[in-house]
């Protein structure tokens, strides 16, 4: 059984509906991605939405290591498997979620229907920057604070804005000595070294027969460099199921730009007999 904490949007029951799993970036949570899956299930009621919280992430701290992106993908065939057993799946995954949804599209058994990949890379490198300096402060963190306050003020002192900071501190936890990060900082040092070391473009170039990709890129500050862009461009021009589109906006695409983000997938998503 996963121990994976997740919630389920839309239609409940087992009638056949088909599932996506969305997968959030790194120190994120399920929930970031909660305003746009109700909105994503209102619009396509033949689907459900269930939010994961990736190992060591979220309310799933309760895992063993290695910690690894191929370990998270365990987690989450492991999860489909008692969520969703013998129902379609698609898998949408954000960032450090994207190559956790790719690797997972030639892990599933079935396969996915439908793969998203947004602003991530198949790539080795590119979760680099504002993750590293993130997880850095988190490293260098006093054990306790005295309340969410001084936590806040403590990250945006290493260099990042007030939101970032904010969002930061929903990753604390009440304690007898006062707030303390509920994250393993070590564990997430693994996950984050693996991410920039694995190189996926084998499950771009050969995605199991049926499945299809989709790479979404921000505009602005994309972790998916310009020449992965074009490769993927080119894979798309000699047949491969693999597709490339650009949305206009930041690395966040789902709170920079939601209203296009959601428009893309929500035409998108296969529509499917229905199970009844």
């Amino acid at each position: 059984m996963s121990g994976l904490a997740y919630e389920s949007l839309g239609r409940e029951g087992a009638d056949g509906t088909p599932v996506l799993y969305v997968l959030h970036g790194f120190l994120g949570s399920g929930r970031n991605w909660a305003s746009f899956a109700r909105r994503l299930v209102d619009l396509r009621t033949d689907w459900r939405v269930v939010l994961v919280d990736l190992r060591l992430h979220g309310d799933s701290q309760d895992v063993y290591g290695p910690h690894t992106v191929g370990a998270a993908v365990d987690d989450l065939v492991d999860l489909v498997a008692m969520v969703s057993p013998g129902v379609p799946t698609a898998v949408l995954g954000h960032s450090f979620g994207g190559k956790v949804a790719l690797m997972a599209t030639s892990r599933l058994s079935p396969p996915p229907i439908q793969t998203w990949v947004i602003d991530s890379t198949p790539a080795t490198g590119g979760e680099g920057g504002a993750a590293d300096r993130m997880l850095s402060r988190l490293e260098a963190s006093p054990g306790s604070f005295a309340d969410r306050e001084a936590a806040v003020t403590w990250i945006s002192r290493g260099g990042f804005d007030e939101a970032t900071a904010r969002w930061m501190a929903t990753n604390l936890e009440r304690r007898d000595e006062g707030w303390a990060w509920r994250l393993d900082a070590g564990g997430l040092r693994e996950l984050l070294t693996d991410f920039a070391a694995t190189d996926l473009w084998s499950a771009v170039e050969s995605p199991p027969s049926d499945a299809s990709v989709h790479f979404v890129r921000a505009t602005r500050g994309s972790i998916l460099a310009v020449e992965d862009a074009e490769r993927i461009r080119d894979l798309a021009s000699r047949g491969q199921p693999v597709s490339l589109h650009e949305i206009e906006g930041g690395h966040w695409l789902h709170t920079d730009n939601p209203a296009a983000l959601l428009e893309m997938i929500a035409d998108r998503l296969p529509r499917l007999p229905n199970p009844g």
